[in-house]
């Protein structure tokens, strides 16, 4: 008995273990990437003109006391510069491993499907 190794509750492939090959980048997960790509540059964008807007609001309201109300909107746009942050991070992650794989496989000179 101590010849024997215990059995496994997984099934084994023949042949041994293989590491899993990645599946083709087809057309649609080309699109995809470049959407995502291109979403997070607009959410980068939108979040760095309300950075500039809301340093522009604190000056309009710290120059003339009748201003105040600029001060409320620039911490209502630094909320939302909250909210956007983790949404950006959101989508640049994904197209950032999608765009690697893109030129991974290109590299490797598989023909795209």
């Amino acid at each position: 008995m101590p010849d024997q190794h215990p059995l496994s509750h997984w099934p084994r492939p023949p042949g041994g273990y293989a590491p899993p090959q990645p599946r083709e980048v087809t057309a649609s997960y080309r699109r995809w990437a470049g959407v995502l790509t291109w979403t997070a540059v607009l959410v980068a964008a939108l979040l760095a003109v309300a950075l500039v807007m809301s340093i522009v609001f604190l000056v309009w309201a710290d120059q003339d006391t009748r201003n105040a109300a600029y001060g409320y909107l620039a911490i209502v746009l630094w909320v939302g510069i909250a909210a956007g942050v983790p949404v950006l991070i959101a989508v640049a992650v994904p197209a950032r491993d999608m765009r690697r794989r893109v030129r991974q496989q290109s590299r490797e000179g598989n023909a795209p499907s």
